[in-house]
Formats: structure tokens, C-alpha cells, sequence
């Protein structure tokens, strides 16, 4: 009898690299940007977006290393700090993320539309945290 078995971790990318900036916008205006998460392994995995916590900044320079996984996060530029997660959107200040949760396939990807809505005048900034589960 033989057996054989591989075991591996998630792997993944995120595009474009952190920081995304909306730059200046109008007051009441709109911008888009979309961000591809790639899972580049031959494992199912599922992902979960919600804002960083506070030691996020202490997490992301420890996973600087190439290899090593760890949850990624995020910066957003351009508020207010509230924040809610509904029916697969998430809104954070000015910013709104969807979808906020979901399961990518081998080699497949799922593209995060990030929506800024310029509402107060002064600069909003924001981290989010893209937790990939069973990395």
C-alpha cells in the first residue's frame, strides 16, 4: 500500500501593493479603485477584510519577510474612523469595501472594489486587514 500526501502553505498576492491612494478629490465626488487578491497555490482558502487593529503597523513590519505568512494589511488615504460590515460591504469612514469576505480557488482571484466617497474636507486615512484563513 502506498500513501503519499503534500502538505503546503496558502499562497497569495496582493495587487496593487499597499498604500492606495485616492489623492485629491472634490468634495461629494466618487473614485474607485480596485484591488486583485490572487491565490497562487493549489489550496481552496477564504479571506476576511476588516479594519486593522492597532498593532497592525507592528504586524506588517514582522511579515516583511518574503515567505512568511501572515495576516496583510492595508492603507487607505484620502474622516471620520467608524465602521461597519454589511451584506458583504464594509464602510469605514469615507471608504466603502466589497466584497468583504469570500473563498478563491486554485490559481483563481477575486477583485476588491475600494470606493471613496469624499464627504468632510481634510484627509481620511484607514487600514484594513486581509485575513486569509487556514494560511
Amino acid at each position: 500500500v502506498k500513501v503519499s500526501a503534500k502538505a503546503e502553505y496558502s499562497k497569495y498576492s496582493i495587487e496593487p501593493a499597499s498604500p492606495t491612494d485616492f489623492g485629491t478629490m472634490i468634495k461629494g465626488t466618487k473614485k474607485t479603485r480596485t484591488v486583485v487578491l490572487k491565490n497562487k497555490g493549489t489550496l481552496n482558502f477564504k479571506f476576511h477584510i476588516h479594519r486593522a487593529p492597532k498593532e497592525a503597523s507592528v504586524l506588517e513590519s514582522k511579515s516583511s519577510k518574503q515567505g512568511e505568512s501572515a495576516p496583510l494589511a492595508t492603507k487607505l488615504s484620502t474622516g471620520k474612523k467608524s465602521s461597519s460590515s454589511t451584506q458583504g460591504h464594509l464602510n469605514l469612514g469615507m471608504f466603502t469595501v466589497s466584497p468583504c469576505s469570500g473563498s478563491i480557488g486554485p490559481w483563481g482571484q477575486q477583485l476588491i472594489t475600494v470606493e471613496c466617497l469624499a464627504g468632510q474636507e481634510g484627509t481620511c486615512e484607514e487600514q484594513l486587514y486581509i485575513d486569509i484563513l487556514g494560511r
